[in-house]
C-alpha cells in the first residue's frame, strides 16, 4: 500500500509503454510501435534478412535500441527510412504519436511519374498472343 501513496506505480516508465530513461527496447518492437513496419514479425523478418541497420551495423531483433541511435530501415520498393530514436516506446500508438518518438532524416521519395503502366490491356480483349505478350515484355524492359 505504502507504494500506491508515494505515487511510484508507473512513473518510472514513458508513455507508450517504454522502459525509463537509460533502458533500451527489442529494435524490432521499437520499428514495429513506431510503425515503420506493419507487424512485429515483419520488422524481426527486416532484421533477419540484414534490412535493418542500427548506428551503421546489421543487427538482429533482439538487439536493444537507446535514444540517440540512428535506425535505417529499407522497405519495400527500395526505399530505406532513416531515423533517429527520439524516445523508446514498446506498445505500437497512433501515428501523430509515433512520429513523435523520431527524427525522420529519411530522403524524400522519388515523384511518381504520370506515364500509365505498361501492360494494361483493354477489357474484353481476350488473352494476349505470343506476339503481345513479347511486345508487353519489351516495354516493361525498356522502363526498368
Amino acid at each position: 500500500m505504502a507504494s500506491e501513496t508515494s505515487g511510484e506505480g508507473g512513473s518510472s516508465r514513458a508513455p507508450g509503454g517504454g522502459p525509463a530513461d537509460g533502458g533500451s527496447v527489442r529494435v524490432d518492437a521499437w520499428i514495429w510501435s513506431v510503425r515503420l513496419a506493419k507487424t512485429r514479425s515483419a520488422g524481426a523478418t527486416a532484421c533477419k534478412g540484414g534490412h535493418v541497420r542500427v548506428n551503421g551495423e546489421r543487427v538482429k531483433p533482439a538487439y536493444g535500441v537507446h535514444v540517440g541511435d540512428e535506425v535505417r530501415v529499407r522497405q519495400a520498393g527500395g526505399r530505406e527510412r532513416i531515423v533517429v530514436v527520439k524516445r523508446l516506446i514498446r506498445k505500437r500508438v497512433g501515428a501523430p504519436v509515433a512520429v513523435e518518438c523520431y527524427v525522420d532524416n529519411s530522403p524524400p521519395p522519388p515523384p511518381r511519374e504520370a506515364v500509365a503502366p505498361a501492360g494494361i490491356r483493354d477489357r474484353g480483349t481476350g488473352r494476349p498472343t505470343k506476339r503481345d505478350r513479347r511486345e508487353m515484355e519489351r516495354l516493361r524492359g525498356a522502363e526498368g
